[in-house]
């Protein structure tokens, strides 16, 4: 029996006791972080939301096995938030619409969660009609007409069936009780309720495609609203994208269970948890390359030298950087390349690693070492 079979769906109850401790902690966590943040400067608080919110978007769309360029992700962002940053380029259609999504879940948390609001958003994460090859309804419910949605992993004819969603006749209903507890069930902690609203959802599964991007985004905006804030500082898509297997495993184990979903809220809570405390990262980076930059712009570099500072600052950046590595990035000579790399060797804003000849490398330097003027 699937969870939204039992009788009394969809009343879910919890063992409020047993979440104390955790929901204590998380909101410890949540106005700690809240509070560092405020005592940034403007433009580090924008830059550390930048951050968040571009992780945000490229792990959430991961966890669906679809990958984005995160400078796309980026610069869309940037680009809506009006946030000045160099090297802007053009998104795809398919970033713009998830982009869109995020932004208007996060920055608009107070305005009401409604049919057609959800109808908008996944018409924009599907802007072109189709999932991959496959033509599907975009803006709509799912149709009673069409096959059960089923999740299944396995071979054709050994198929195993991880979850059956409700029939579609059910959706009209099923959709309108959700709607109006999420905004009206005001006695419930938004914490708690973001970690409902997630399960809820995903169990309705109400789109053809896409239900777990947007129950993601629903967790979002319940989580901007316990936070009171449209600045996102930390990003739990990351952290369940870190334990993507488990979040599976505990998603599967609850619509195989009762309506008891105290193991479930149990396992968000501390989802939450370590996100919030990921987040410690993000923030100390966001320092680091502001210290950089206000250290590196008292003798300004050149536009070559930026560009390679900049993505190699970038979280994606894989490895080191050489000679031709920087030509190739920069679209220079190797020995442009290299005459520009001595200069910031001699500045000490490259370190150069152990080794020579053909391997030599360069780095920047971490939190811990000093750089020249």
């Amino acid at each position: 029996m699937w969870i939204h079979e039992h009788q009394d769906w969809p009343n879910f109850t919890w063992d409020a006791r047993a979440l104390t401790s955790k929901l204590a902690d998380v909101r410890h966590r949540q106005g700690r972080l809240l509070g560092r943040m405020e005592s940034l400067g403007f433009k580090l608080k924008r830059e550390a939301c930048l951050s968040t919110l571009t992780n945000d978007v490229v792990k959430t769309s991961a966890i669906e096995g679809v990958k984005l360029n995160p400078e796309e992700v980026r610069s869309s962002i940037a680009r809506r938030l009006g946030i000045d940053i160099a090297g802007l380029i053009s998104a795809s259609r398919d970033v713009e619409g998830i982009v869109e999504i995020m932004l208007d879940a996060t920055q608009q948390f107070a305005k009401p969660l409604t049919r057609d609001r959800l109808f908008d958003w996944h018409a924009a994460l599907f802007p072109t009609g189709r999932s991959g090859m496959h033509r599907i309804i975009v803006g709509e419910w799912r149709k009673s007409d069409a096959e059960p949605m089923r999740v299944v992993s396995g071979p054709t004819g050994k198929e195993k069936v991880h979850f059956e969603a409700p029939d579609a006749g059910r959706l009209e209903k099923e959709m309108q009780a959700f709607l109006e507890w999420f905004d009206n069930g005001h006695e419930i902690d938004p914490v708690l309720k973001a970690g409902i609203a997630h399960l809820w959802f995903v169990t309705i599964h109400p789109f053809e495609d896409g239900n777990g991007r947007i129950a993601r985004a629903i967790g979002d905006m319940a989580l901007a609203r316990a936070d009171t804030t449209q600045d996102r500082f930390y990003n739990l898509s990351s952290q369940i994208e870190a334990e993507r297997r488990d979040y599976y495993d505990q998603l599967e184990k609850q619509q195989r269970s009762t309506l008891d979903i105290t193991k479930w809220l149990q396992w968000f809570l501390d989802c939450l948890g370590r996100a919030i405390s990921s987040s410690e990262t993000t923030l100390g980076n966001v320092l680091f390359k502001a210290q950089l930059w206000d250290t590196i712009n008292q003798q300004p570099v050149n536009e070559r030298q930026r560009l390679i500072i900049n993505r190699m600052l970038e979280d994606d950046f894989q490895g080191h950087t050489n000679t031709s590595k920087y030509a190739k990035l920069a679209k220079c000579s190797n020995d442009t390349a290299l005459r520009d790399i001595q200069a910031l060797k001699d500045r000490g804003i490259f370190i150069q690693n152990p080794g020579g000849g053909r391997s030599t490398s360069y780095r920047l330097p971490d939190s811990n070492e000093h750089y020249q003027k």
